[in-house]
């Protein structure tokens, strides 16, 4: 009995995937960077596991860092994965044929909307600047 255990085990064992073939070790194959006084900069970077980085930046308003450049990897499934961005005061900007995107707006939105989101526009104007609602509104005689 012990020895059907004891071969179980081990036929679990060897079937077990062999996670030691992927070494998560890779070599830097290039690795430039450029740092400018004026806080401008480039960094290019290429490993040997096929990930390839390339940056650029300079000082943007207030002192925030506007970048762009790209980046590309192959995916555990084997895909090749490319994406371009730009990081500026508007936020990281990514592009890539993998990101999903939203789907278009089933239909138009109808005048009486539109009509309405520009009547709720005006009042909250008017009531900034102190002034009563636009005639019309809702609860008016």
């Amino acid at each position: 009995m012990k020895f059907v255990i004891f071969a179980m085990l081990a036929a679990v064992a060897a079937a077990a995937p062999d996670y030691t073939s992927h070494s998560r070790e890779a070599a830097i194959l290039r690795d430039d960077r450029v740092i400018e006084d004026d806080g401008t900069y480039n960094f290019n970077m290429e490993s040997s596991n096929g990930i390839v980085v390339s940056e650029s930046g300079a000082p943007g308003a207030e002192g925030a860092i506007a970048s762009s450049g790209y980046f590309s990897y192959t995916s555990p499934e084997g895909v090749p994965v490319h994406v371009k961005f730009v990081a500026d005061a508007n936020g990281f900007q990514p592009e890539s044929d993998l990101l999903p995107v939203a789907p278009a707006f089933p239909h138009p939105i109808p005048q009486f909307v539109l009509d309405q989101i520009a009547f709720a526009a005006e009042e909250d104007a008017a009531r900034a600047r102190g002034k009563s609602a636009p005639s019309g509104s809702y609860g008016s005689p």
